[in-house]
């Protein structure tokens, strides 16, 4: 990592560390992903053409209906059926709508009076208490006067001031009066544009057969649409809607195609209902408003209040159109490289999922190639990974030498001795003996001089106490903590062993290993070529070399390690080999 600081720190360059596994499975599997992989960013790119630069739609419209319907139910005063053209049964809109009538009914002859309401539960009336005067309530047509008044010879309703006579609550008609207006067309004009792209386009091209008619099979380029078709499209019936009305989409989809070689700028049309169809009476269905044509008779002004159901054509235009542009293609290469650490992740979750020791003693315990398995990847999963342990002051690791594993123990946790604790198990990292050769000679030599009788012991015999060793002492060789520290104290109480026998000293290993003088000076001089052996830093130097060669060795993980405690016979054994002239030592502390 660049240090702080520093200039020419900004020219450095870093790079991971890559382990290659030569397995023919899982480099099956990892081009396997690839191509897969592969596959799918290409037909992607190729399908949505993400190496273009897309831009959405910007559009109007223009619509004009025709067609003639006669109804037979309303005869002019000429004694011939009423027609109705385009200005009877289109209304303009707002926005990309328009409206067609196919359904209606009539109030005529309507005056400002007053009159009787329309008999509804809200405004029948037994006297003028039941009618409040100046009351305008939402669903009435007009302002009570106060008066209760007769509307037919049974009923009585509140008089109001309005338009009269008033409107009748009725049906719509059955079967709707314009039921022929499915056979009407209407002619869709749409421009689009796309102005970053510096295209412009319509619907309707020149040389357009005015005499067609949209099919969706046969014609469907076609802007010219029979409203029958259009319902017989979303599988409606037009006959049922135009009773009461409803609203319809017609939708203009354009995925235009800029690019001069593979160029395609066409209209794609669909239709889809947009009312609730399944709604019930209760919830007012359909589409319905009101309107009046005003008039004068004998000075007097009169008017036609004319209810219209009918159907509303929404035009929803929407799309884009792309282009090839270098940028979009890099962007989208760019974000489609990370796909490919898939199949890197999927092998790493094989390898760390079964490499663990239950793996082969559980999932797998009849399945002899299984367990192969997971010990091939068990081995790949040491090349890979380093157990890094979190550095912590509460964490302390003990080794006892008739023990095969190492303990872990929470210092907070600890009430007497470290010697009596449990602890959590940690497996004893794997001896790599390539290392041994890397060792300086003295080490692999073995001893000059034969230790005296009685000082080389077999560590599984039991060897008799020495006097004022403590009672935690299972080697006899251990110490009483001269610390006052109740917590220091208790990390000081630990013996080389969990049950009585040879103390861990007398063994050829800690001879070697731990207190051989020669050895430990090669490595003080491998460090410091020029170092002065014979000071007292010298010794203290040596001493804490010693130290560090025992955790090293009865702990492996150098993480570990320098958390390790060191029992007290072998910490005194140290201490004796290299003494500090006024004999006082610190003890163990937390490298964090």
């Amino acid at each position: 990592m660049p240090t702080c600081g520093k200039c020419d720190s900004v020219f450095q360059y870093e790079t991971n560390r890559v382990i290659q596994i030569h397995s023919a499975n899982y480099g099956t599997i990892k081009w396997l992903l690839h191509v897969l992989v592969f596959s799918y960013v290409s037909f992607a790119l190729v399908k949505d053409k993400l190496y273009q630069e897309k831009e959405n739609v910007i559009s109007s419209v223009h619509t004009k209906v025709k067609g003639i319907a006669a109804v037979t139910e309303e005869v002019t005063e000429n004694g011939v059926k009423r027609i109705f053209d385009t200005a009877d049964y289109t209304f303009p809109l707002q926005a990309n709508s328009f409206f067609v009538m196919t359904n209606y009914l009539k109030t005529e002859g309507q005056v400002q009076g007053l009159c009787p309401e329309f008999p509804t539960p809200r405004t029948i009336c037994s006297s003028d208490r039941s009618c409040k005067k100046g009351w305008m309530d939402p669903q009435s047509k007009g302002v009570q006067t106060g008066r209760c008044i007769q509307y037919k010879s049974t009923v009585k309703t509140c008089e109001v001031s309005a338009w009269c006579p008033i409107e009748a609550v009725e049906e719509a008609p059955r079967p709707a009066l314009l039921e022929s207006a499915e056979n009407f067309t209407v002619l869709i004009k749409n421009n689009i544009d796309f102005p970053g792209h510096n295209y412009t386009t319509r619907n309707i091209l020149p040389g357009f057969n005015i005499s067609c008619t949209f099919n969706k099979t046969l014609n469907p380029q076609c802007p010219i649409f029979r409203l029958g078709d259009i319902f017989r499209e979303t599988g409606d019936n037009f006959s049922d809607v135009a009773i009461k009305g409803g609203i319809m989409g017609i939708e203009i989809y354009w995925d235009c195609n800029l690019d001069k070689w593979f160029h395609h700028c066409r209209p794609k049309y669909s239709f889809r209902r947009l009312d609730d169809k399944t709604t019930n009476e209760s919830l007012y269905p359909g589409y319905n408003f009101r309107y009046a044509k005003y008039y004068k008779e004998s000075g007097i002004e009169k008017r036609t209040l004319i209810k219209v159901f009918g159907i509303r054509f929404d035009i929803l235009v929407f799309g884009s159109g792309g282009k090839f542009d270098i940028i979009q293609l890099l962007v989208y290469i760019g974000s489609t490289l990370s796909y490919f650490g898939l199949a890197t992740f999927f092998i790493d979750f094989l390898i760390s999922t079964f490499s663990s020791q239950c793996c082969r003693t559980r999932v797998y315990p009849c399945c002899r190639c299984c367990e192969e398995w997971c010990g091939v990847n068990e081995y790949y999963h040491r090349k890979k990974c380093e157990t890094v342990v979190e550095p912590s002051r509460r964490l302390k690791y003990v080794s006892f030498v008739d023990e095969p594993y190492i303990r872990k123990v929470d210092q907070q946790l600890l009430g007497e001795s470290l010697q009596n604790t449990k602890g959590e198990v940690i497996q004893r990292p794997p001896v790599d003996f390539t290392e041994l050769s890397r060792l300086p000679p003295s080490f692999q030599e073995p001893p000059s001089a034969p230790l005296q009788p009685g000082e080389m012991q077999l560590l599984g015999e039991e060897v008799p106490r020495s006097e004022g060793s403590p009672s935690w002492c299972q080697c006899g060789k251990c110490r009483p903590s001269q610390l006052s520290n109740k917590t220091s104290r208790c990390l000081e109480e630990l013996c080389c062993r969990q049950r009585p026998g040879a103390c861990i000293t007398t063994s050829a290993a800690f001879q070697q290993l731990v207190l051989s003088r020669s050895s430990l000076q090669f490595l003080l001089l491998y460090q410091e070529p020029l170092l002065a052996l014979e000071t007292e830093e010298a010794t203290s130097r040596l001493r804490h070399c010693a130290y560090r060669c025992y955790t090293g060795w009865r702990f492996g993980s150098r993480e570990v390690a320098d958390f390790a405690i060191v029992p007290s016979c072998c910490r005194w054994r140290i201490r004796t080999e290299f003494p500090r002239s006024e004999g006082h030592y610190s003890g163990f502390k937390s490298p964090c």
